[in-house]
């Protein structure tokens, strides 16, 4: 039995994103102070409510910076680019990196290879962008990225991380941003914010409530809607709010929507009814994998696994329009 509690009731809200925050009637003098910027390929803000100074926003983006540079993918000699070019030497990493090994590998073996920290040779050969014309990868390139792909090809030792396969190739954008968002929300604790929202691309995390009190409003995008329009507002207070869907990476050819969730097995977008999973939970970080291993699960399966968990709540979107909610949220007024 799930035991997350929320501070007000799921509110539907006619058709209304990843995240449009309702944020009017604080209450207080101070003024909210936000700062955005652009890290991980996306656009992401802070929000201080009680503590409105701007060292601490500094202090985000600076955590923000530090972990671009150590976990992704792209960036020269970050520690995951270091794994991926080491030609299957070991390479000693941070104490940040492997915890999230870890956490993504526990992922890997939970979803039963559903999800996998060892997709990169796949997502590599796609381009959801929108900076080229939309193309599919040839059926011979797909084989040999997926022949590259296991997450049993990850050796952690002590403080030193390799490849078995010096052609594999990790990537963890299934669950860095959530990651990132945990720290940055303990760092602003430790430094005195009781009220504060932190967004990393559509990964939403609050601390505490507004200033006068009331929940967060948090906007759950309508899948394939413009942009802004929310199919219900979620109240929340203290949690992580995060949604992966099939309609903002994505392209469409000859009819056909090919988007960023990838099956493991085939390389291709994962087929299913489902349209979007969104995930209420303590932390950003298993919100974020969670979010994309139910999808990969489908409906039925991502239920069950999400009946199993604690403090742990989801809502599914199917591609005939109905909203289904887990046990928690679904007898709420």
């Amino acid at each position: 039995m799930n035991r997350l509690t929320f501070s007000a009731r799921l509110t539907l809200f006619l058709f209304i994103p990843i995240l449009l925050l309702s944020l009017s009637g604080c209450g207080k003098k101070k003024e909210p102070l936000s700062q955005t910027a652009f890290y991980f390929d996306t656009v992401i803000t802070v929000t201080l409510y009680d503590k409105p100074e701007e060292a601490l926003l500094e202090g985000c983006f600076a955590l923000a910076d530090r972990y671009e540079n150590m976990l992704s993918k792209t960036v020269e000699n970050s520690d995951v680019w270091k794994i991926n070019h080491s030609g299957g030497s070991p390479v000693e990493v941070s104490g940040d990196t492997l915890t999230l090994l870890h956490a993504a590998l526990s992922y890997a073996r939970l979803s039963g290879g559903k999800i996998d920290p060892t997709i990169g040779p796949v997502t590599g050969l796609w381009d959801f962008s929108g900076s080229s014309a939309p193309a599919l990868p040839s059926l011979q390139d797909l084989e040999k990225a997926l022949s590259h792909v296991g997450y049993q090809k990850i050796l952690i030792q002590q403080d030193t991380v390799s490849l078995t396969d010096p052609e594999a190739e990790i990537d963890l954008g299934f669950i860095a941003k959530g990651y990132i968002a945990d720290r940055m929300k303990e760092y602003l604790i430790s430094q005195g914010a009781t009220s504060a929202m932190i967004n990393l691309g559509g990964n939403v995390l609050t601390i505490g409530s507004r200033p006068d009190g009331s929940p967060f409003q948090i906007g759950i995008q309508e899948p394939f809607a413009p942009a802004g329009t929310a199919a219900l507002i979620i109240p929340v207070t203290d949690l992580s709010v995060v949604s992966s869907g099939i309609y903002e990476r994505c392209f469409e050819l000859e009819g056909q929507i090919y988007h960023h969730i990838l099956d493991t097995k085939t390389g291709y977008p994962i087929q299913n009814n489902l349209f979007q999973v969104t995930i209420l939970s303590e932390s950003s970080m298993d919100g974020d994998a969670l979010s994309t291993t139910c999808f990969l699960l489908g409906m039925e399966k991502g239920m069950e696994l999400i009946e199993s968990l604690e403090d742990t709540e989801a809502i599914f979107f199917t591609s005939d329009g109905e909203i289904h909610y887990s046990s928690g949220l679904e007898n709420m007024p």
